[in-house]
């Protein structure tokens, strides 16, 4: 057993003091994660991955300092795999969170209305970003594990190895999956609007 399997077995046990343990840990993994998926993001992005990191703890977890033992819907952990795979798709809430929010303040969301007139606006990172979670909660509904692989290779920036792991499956299969995934979102997008790692 991994030292963070039992990390996150006492975290559920209900050790308070056990998330203080994880973060060293963990942290290392999860800066390389959020780093990887924050390279794909437009330059002078407000969030960089160290606030990534942390937010993503911040909802698996909970705050390190509280003494209150995480909730119980933060828990649950099967091991490393999970939860890796869990602040994976924190990341990727949390960065839709962001560019809603900058999708919101693009289209005036902090302004009050004016007439100016038709001005060509190009889309974004945002509008990229969000018209990817549209396609990926699509392909959700018609393969779930697919979906799951896309927010793993993608969004978390896991290897084939480390996806495999996460997804208890071979890496044989991950490739056969992630290239159909990769073809069934080119097709989705266009063949422009999904560039893989």
């Amino acid at each position: 057993m991994s030292d963070v399997t039992a990390v996150l077995q006492r975290i559920e046990s209900g050790d308070a003091a056990a998330s203080a343990d994880l973060l060293p840990l963990v942290y290392a993994e999860l800066r390389r994660l959020a780093e990887s998926r924050m390279r794909s993001e437009v330059a002078g992005h407000t969030l960089q991955p160290t606030a990534l990191v942390h937010e993503a703890y911040l909802r698996l977890v909970g705050p390190i300092d509280s003494g209150d033992a995480p909730d119980a819907g933060r828990s649950g952990w099967d091991g490393r795999g999970h939860f890796f795979a869990a602040a994976a798709e924190a990341m990727r809430r949390i960065l839709i969170e962001s560019a809603r929010r900058r999708r919101s303040l693009k289209r005036g969301g902090d302004r009050q209305r004016r007439e100016l007139g038709e001005v060509p606006v190009e889309p974004d990172d945002a509008d990229r970003l969000l018209d990817m979670d549209a396609a990926l909660q699509k392909l959700a509904a018609e393969d779930p594990d697919l979906a799951e692989l896309v927010k793993l290779r993608y969004f978390a920036g896991l290897s084939v190895e480390d996806t495999a792991v996460a997804m208890g499956v071979s890496p044989r299969t991950v490739k056969r999956h992630w290239s159909f995934a990769r073809a069934w979102l080119g097709r989705e997008l266009g063949p422009d609007a999904f560039d893989p790692q």
